[in-house]
Order: structure tokens, then C-alpha cells, then sequence
């Protein structure tokens, strides 16, 4: 086969997602990220603390929008957020002074750390490059950023998926746990 046409695809375009799943898929993500948020710039003002990072919101697709998808699923969320953002403080610890090498090493070490361990998340790969290229806050937090705002604020996310998701009949989340 052409390497050129290889990139034309096989198939078409997904189905229309029901009114309903945009409406469940929209409160899901509106409730979660307000909730992080919330609790991220009023109750965590001043501490020096975050709970709140931009790979948080690529989250709150899968678990709310694409509830059925292996990416969405518990293990998936927390294990890929929570072993990427190690890796990243490490890429980060590695090479503090190289941020362009640090980050290519973080997300490509982060996709092969979750593919080993069967946590594969998208916006994980996100948050380990933002333990890289993130701020001063970021780095101050070192290894203790896994645990807050990646673990914590992933956490609020997947309570608020459980609640929410399964509330009309014709949804269910989880798939499954591990």
C-alpha cells in the first residue's frame, strides 16, 4: 500500500451523539471542572497549593463524554494522571535545564509507562509536560504534585462521573475498575 494513501482512512465518521448525551456529557464536565475549580481558586487562594491543570479538562471529555471508551475508565484516569506526573517531575529532575529534552522524555516516557501498565489516558500525557514546562508552582510541589493537583483534582472528577453518569438509564459508568 502507498504510504500517502494509507493516510486517507478506512472508515467514515462516527454517528451524531443524541441530544441527551450532550446534555449528560455537558452537566458531567460543568459540575466536575466547576467543582475542581472552585475549591482551586477559593478554598486553595494563598496556599501555595493547586488542584487545577489545563490536562484535567481533556479528562473531563472521556469521563463524561466518552464513558464507554478504555480511555474513560477509572483505572485509566487515575493511573495514567498520577504515574505521568511522576514521570514528568522526574523528566523535570532529570534534566532541569534542558525543558526541550525534559519534555519529549516526560510525555513519550509517560505513553510508554501507561501502555505497560494498561492506564493509557490521553491527558495524561498532558500532565506530564506540564511538570515539566510548569511554573514555579509546579516545580516547588515536586514529587507531592502526583498527589495534588494530579491525584486530588482527578479524584473530584471521577466522583463527580460516577454520580452524574449514572443517573439516567441510559447510561452506566463505569466499564469496568481494573
Amino acid at each position: 500500500m502507498n504510504y500517502f494513501q494509507k493516510m486517507r482512512g478506512t472508515t467514515t465518521s462516527p454517528p451524531r451523539v443524541s441530544l441527551s448525551e450532550i446534555a449528560w456529557s455537558w452537566l458531567g464536565a460543568f459540575v466536575g471542572i466547576s467543582l475542581v475549580a472552585y475549591i482551586n481558586f477559593t478554598l486553595l487562594k494563598g496556599t501555595g497549593w493547586l488542584l487545577l491543570t489545563g490536562s484535567l479538562g481533556a479528562s473531563a471529555l472521556l469521563i463524561y463524554g466518552a464513558i464507554k471508551a478504555p480511555f474513560a475508565q477509572p483505572r485509566n484516569l487515575m493511573g495514567g494522571h498520577i504515574l505521568s506526573a511522576l514521570v514528568g517531575v522526574c523528566a523535570y529532575k532529570l534534566l532541569p535545564g534542558h525543558l526541550w529534552l525534559a519534555s519529549g522524555l516526560g510525555v513519550a516516557t509517560s505513553i510508554a509507562v501507561m501502555h505497560a501498565t494498561r492506564t493509557a489516558h490521553p491527558p495524561g500525557s498532558a500532565t506530564a509536560l506540564i511538570a515539566v514546562i510548569g511554573d514555579e508552582t509546579v516545580h516547588n510541589l515536586g514529587f507531592l504534585f502526583a498527589l495534588m493537583p494530579v491525584a486530588a483534582g482527578a479524584l473530584i472528577l471521577l466522583l463527580v462521573a460516577l454520580i452524574i453518569n449514572n443517573i439516567p438509564r441510559s447510561r452506566r459508568y463505569p466499564e469496568y475498575w481494573l
